[in-house]
């Protein structure tokens, strides 16, 4: 039998030149979002991770914020280069922010104070499993992602903007859209020197 999950996983790749073009419908788009967030697995069975989908004018508004923040820290004479990789994000079709919800991460380790050290390590974990889940599904309906990390930078402005809680913390930003443009072929180390095998 075919594995057909191991070869959407070749498939996920980090896509750049995306466009505004819908792929699949917004409702089938929540749906696998939606579906991600539920199945992916927590420690403890936490259920930190939070997403919010930005679409249209919202999805503009995030690469903006991250524009004119980085505007105010980056030199004017480099800024373009900036600028510009901010701009193939702002051509997709939206943005999937996603957070972890410290509250829940604190209460864990007050309830199990034995691992107290471990739930932020752990939360960090689910986050980036679901990331891949999300990023993956992504590709499978034919759309692009790529992952991005202008946090801490824009956090406060990202929570003021959408009004949410003083508790998530911010991970990651996936801008997302049509795909325009393969990327490279994927270079490998070799797999011997990154697996091992005891029989």
């Amino acid at each position: 039998m075919s594995n057909t999950f191991l070869e959407q996983v070749k498939q996920r790749r980090s896509y750049y030149a995306i466009s505004s073009e819908a792929v699949i419908g917004d409702d089938k788009l929540e749906q696998i979002i939606g579906d991600a967030v539920n199945y992916t697995p927590s420690s403890f069975n936490s259920q930190s991770s939070r997403v919010v989908i930005l679409l249209g004018e919202h999805h503009h508004k995030l690469w903006n914020i991250a524009k004119e923040t980085l505007r105010a820290i980056v030199p004017a004479d480099s800024f373009a280069a900036t600028e510009e990789r901010l701009a193939g994000f702002d051509s997709g079709y939206g943005t999937i922010l996603f957070f972890e919800d410290q509250e829940v991460i604190n209460g864990l380790q007050e309830q199990f104070p034995t691992y107290q050290d471990n739930f932020p390590i752990w939360s960090n974990q689910s986050g980036g499993m679901l990331q891949f889940v999300v990023w993956t599904a992504l590709t499978a309906e034919g759309y692009g992602a790529s992952l991005q990390h202008y946090n801490p930078l824009i956090d406060e402005q990202v929570k003021a903007e959408w009004g949410l809680p003083e508790n998530w913390k911010l991970l990651a930003q996936m801008p997302f859209g049509k795909q325009e443009a393969q990327p490279g072929e994927k270079e490998f180390a070799p797999l011997e020197t990154r697996l091992k095998v005891f029989k």
